[in-house]
Formats: C-alpha cells, structure tokens, sequence
C-alpha cells in the first residue's frame, strides 16, 4: 500500500497553466504505475493521463493530448501533472493513484485497475 499526497491544485483562467504534484509515501514507489484522474460535479471520475513504472510509456485521454504532460521522478517519489491551455471544462477534482504492477512498459487508464487513492486537489479554470 502506498499512501497518497496531490497539491498544486488552485483556481486559474482559461489558457493557463498549472502544474499538479502528488507525493507517494514508502520506498517501493517504482513498483507503482500511477494515473491521474478527475471528477467533476456531477460526473463519474474520468481517466486524464498515466505513466509506467519507470516513466517509459504514457497514455492520455483524448481531451487532454497535447495539452497535459505526465511525468514522474522516482527518486523523489512524485508524479507530476503539467497542464496547459485549459479549459473550464478541466475544472474538477484530480485525484493521483498507484497501481502495482510487475511489467515496467504497462501503464493502466480505469479507475477499477488502481489500488490506492490520494484524497484530491481542486482545479477550477475560469472562462
């Protein structure tokens, strides 16, 4: 079990920028395929981006590509969400998740493949 920390969440006009942190506790954090998802009001959570354990393979949802960058640095233990020209329909909860997984190249995008949660950051993008 990995234990959850997002942050960088916060209010921002359309067209900006925002870059989301989510910081893992434990020292197994490579074992880890981690995703980031949102939620908006209203809605079911929605898979935004995930990233391999070891960063060599990415996926994203269509809404977001070419827009939103995922990243992670394993020494430090975080996953990073850059997000860039945004859009109110961004607005949401984002929510980071850990999924452990034997296979380096694998990355997971449904919300039922990941095993831990962290509690969310708001984003809202203001038109």
């Amino acid at each position: 079990q990995v234990q959850l920390v997002e942050s960088g969440g916060g209010l921002v006009q359309a067209g900006g920028s925002l870059r989301l942190s989510c910081a893992a506790s434990g020292r197994s954090f490579s074992y880890y395929a981690m995703g980031w998802f949102r939620q908006a009001p209203g809605k079911e959570r929605q898979f935004v981006a995930a990233i391999a354990r070891l960063g060599g393979s990415t996926a994203y949802a269509d809404s977001v590509k070419g827009r939103f960058t995922i990243s992670r640095d394993n020494a430090k233990n975080t996953v990073y969400l850059q997000m860039s020209s945004l859009k109110p329909e961004d607005t949401g909860v984002y929510y980071c998740a850990a999924h452990r997984q034997q296979l380096y190249t694998v990355v997971a995008s449904t919300a039922k493949e990941y095993d831990d949660w962290g509690q969310g950051t708001q984003v809202t993008v203001s038109s």
